[in-house]
């Protein structure tokens, strides 16, 4: 029997998956995938759509499925992007949909601090790129130096080009049709302010949140606002494209693609 484990949404820390789940946003921790791995080893089946996320819960699940004893194929469904194309590397056979993308980037953070704060930050970045382009190394085979290269060019693989520099293993379906770009690709990962607002409210000892309605309004309206100013579809964020429909005096919210989402809260 296959056991399929399914990787969307963003990829982030386990404590912080509750978060998510409250708002009924996907995303995917380490422990949905690790708890998931059969004891008897036998084969599993990983389908990725996601941008990324936190790098090292995108090591841990590599990490976990590398040494797992049994078969894993892996299924590029729609993206596997930034950390979710290192857990892509992971399978013994790595299979891309023709309408699917991998894309590879530097890491980045945010950091504060003097020149030597920002020094140390920049070596860290580098060392953290260092040590994920293994996963691409070992999986393609290619020279680091221009993985690397890659890396800093942050490149987007159909998956023609994933199978021509060995990233993946067959092109699904056995077409080799490319998709129609229609919007740049955007980060699901809820704002910290988010999560710390909410996380303030629980009791650490208690998984249950009490809210009423007038106390979750607010918190929703502020979210939904932090993703429209930071969502960019092409080239112009959410709030943007709201302003521009207004002028052109069509109905707002319903001419981008999250609008009938945000139009309904």
């Amino acid at each position: 029997m296959t056991t399929k484990i399914k990787i969307n949404g963003p990829l982030v820390r386990g404590d912080d998956k509750w978060v998510y789940d409250f708002f009924g946003m996907e995303a995917t921790s380490a422990t949905d995938v690790l708890d998931n791995l059969p004891a008897d080893n036998s084969e599993v089946e990983i389908n990725i759509n996601s941008g990324g996320g936190l790098v090292d819960v995108g090591a841990e699940i590599y990490t976990a499925l590398r040494a797992y004893a049994g078969p894993v194929t892996v299924n590029v469904m729609g993206m596997a992007a930034s950390a979710a194309s290192i857990i892509a590397m992971a399978g013994d056979t790595v299979k891309m949909s023709p309408v699917a993308r991998i894309m590879i980037h530097n890491a980045s953070a945010e950091s504060a601090g003097d020149y030597r704060a920002m020094d140390k930050m920049s070596d860290m970045l580098k060392n953290a790129n260092d040590a994920l382009s293994n996963a691409y190394m070992i999986k393609t085979g290619m020279d680091k130096d221009k993985l690397l290269d890659l890396m800093n060019e942050t490149t987007y693989l159909t998956a023609d080009k994933a199978k021509e520099l060995g990233f993946i293993d067959e092109v699904m379906f056995e077409s080799s049709d490319e998709p129609t770009l229609v919007a740049s690709e955007t980060s699901t990962l809820l704002p910290k302010s988010v999560i710390d607002k909410v996380r303030n409210m629980q009791d650490v000892k208690n998984t249950t949140v009490e809210l009423s309605a007038k106390d979750l309004q607010p918190m929703i309206k502020q979210a939904i606002q932090d993703l429209k100013d930071t969502t960019i579809i092409d080239g112009k964020t959410l709030t943007e494209w709201d302003e521009f429909n207004k002028q052109k005096e069509e109905p707002a919210k319903e001419n981008h693609i999250f609008g009938g989402f945000f139009s309904k809260l």
